[in-house]
């Protein structure tokens, strides 16, 4: 590890230069506090495992498949892909997701504490996800690039990944500007906005047991699907399907609310 100029740390990895600011990020502290969990705790457990019935129906992996799930937050998406019999690995960046998820660990599930952007493993998964737009939290292309090439790197040769990304034109066409939540007793105000580069949702917190408002930012890329297309295949990946919903649609640039790629290593 080297500093340069007391801003900038450089790891090398796999032939790979990794540049990162040592301040910290906005999804390295959003992710790891309760009110993250307490605003998104609440999403459709029974959507979330339909959906990947039909992906492991459709992908047909045979039953000695591995599979690595990065940003796996607690588990619960590896959870499910255990059950079914597959040797599961999830990775997060957040600590408190992580000690969570190894509260569920078994002989084919296991959970790592890692940064997406590193490699994880070399040519060992054969099946890797990523779901729910947890991609894209970069401050530039050749960022998320480098999240690309560390994630495709843990594939083997003709494996797979699906990426379950944000549709961009959808988005900004259904955006809502201004939203109200209340949760437990907690207020979330979240206004969302976006420009030329990223999505930002702004989120202001009201908990009757602090004394000041708590504010955070979520930051995602604007990534179209030629953007994905550059990312895979500059890692040697060829992009098979698009799917536009989690039924497995056809993706329709302007009308589906998904864009869920799946690619393979060639």
């Amino acid at each position: 590890m080297t500093t340069i100029s007391g801003l900038l740390f450089v790891v090398k990895s796999c032939h790979i230069t990794y540049l990162y600011p040592m301040t910290e990020k906005w999804f390295e502290s959003w992710f790891n506090t309760d009110y993250y969990h307490t605003l998104y705790g609440h999403r459709n457990e029974a959507e979330a495992s339909a959906f990947i019935q039909r992906l492991i129906d459709h992908l047909k992996p045979p039953s000695c498949s591995t599979i690595l799930d990065v940003a796996c937050g607690k588990g619960r998406h590896a959870l499910q892909l255990a059950i079914k019999g597959f040797d599961v690995t999830g990775i997060d960046l957040s600590e408190a997701s992580i000690e969570e998820a190894l509260e569920q660990e078994k002989e084919n599930l296991h959970f790592y504490k890692h940064d997406m952007r590193m490699p994880f493993r070399i040519n060992y998964y054969d099946l890797v996800f990523n779901f729910f737009t947890s991609f894209g939290y970069f401050d530039s292309h050749r960022e998320n690039q480098q999240a690309m090439r560390a994630i495709t790197a843990g594939l083997k040769k003709n494996g797979r990944l699906v990426i379950d990304y944000l549709n961009p034109d959808y988005t900004l066409s259904n955006l809502i500007p201004l939203e109200n939540k209340i949760i437990d007793g907690i207020s979330f105000h979240i206004s969302r906005h976006a420009d030329a580069s990223f999505f930002y949702k702004s989120i202001t917190i009201q908990d009757p047991s602090l004394s000041e408002e708590l504010h955070f930012i979520e930051k995602v890329s604007r990534l179209d699907l030629n953007d994905f297309s550059r990312f895979m295949a500059e890692c040697g990946m060829e992009i098979s399907t698009v799917w536009g919903n989690y039924e497995l649609e056809p993706f329709d640039p302007i009308n589906s609310p998904r864009m869920i790629i799946c690619a393979e290593k060639k």
